[in-house]
């Protein structure tokens, strides 16, 4: 009876070490998987717009708009006043005449851009580096129906304040 005891008891136990093993690998083969998930980025949110590999071996100059852009957005109880600088980034000599060049129509397309735009899109970095975005695919856009090139890589909003 004593050896029957002693035989279970040694079952019992290889069953618990099992069950503990067992339980160890879903844990680290969660905190794996959830660490890949956080830690992984999405390419197409970078805040990175990077047109050709060709183009970054040219000198990045930067080409400031002359005015900040201030315009009306509107929230369900309220208006708010927003202020933004822009700049933006060319690669080369040749793009930024043709940037300096093609001011007005690149003004144009920012501010169509900004109009759009909502207090809640405004309010949040996302929404701000969504509308970042939006505004360079509009300024390349144009700039490409009237160049031919998308002459800029990036919108950058080197000041913004909302009211």
């Amino acid at each position: 009876m004593a050896d029957d005891n002693a035989t279970s008891d040694q079952g019992g136990s290889k069953k618990k070490l099992i069950i503990i093993i067992v339980a160890a690998v879903i844990l680290l083969l969660v905190a794996g998987g959830a660490a890949f998930f956080f830690l992984s980025g999405d390419d197409n949110s970078q805040d990175d717009i990077v047109l050709q590999e060709e183009n970054n071996s040219l000198p990045a100059i930067y080409v400031t708009l002359p005015q900040p852009f201030v315009f009306n957005v509107t929230s369900d109880d309220q208006q708010r006043l927003v202020q933004v600088n822009t700049q933006l980034l060319v690669r080369g000599n040749e793009m930024e005449t043709l940037a300096k060049e093609n001011l007005p129509l690149i003004e144009h397309a920012l501010l169509n851009t900004f109009g759009a735009a909502t207090v809640e899109q405004l309010r949040t970095p996302q929404g701000q580096l969504e509308i970042r975005r939006q505004s360079a695919e509009n300024v390349r856009a144009a700039l490409i129906k009237v160049t031919g090139e998308p002459v800029i890589e990036r919108v950058l909003f080197t000041g913004f304040v909302m009211q």
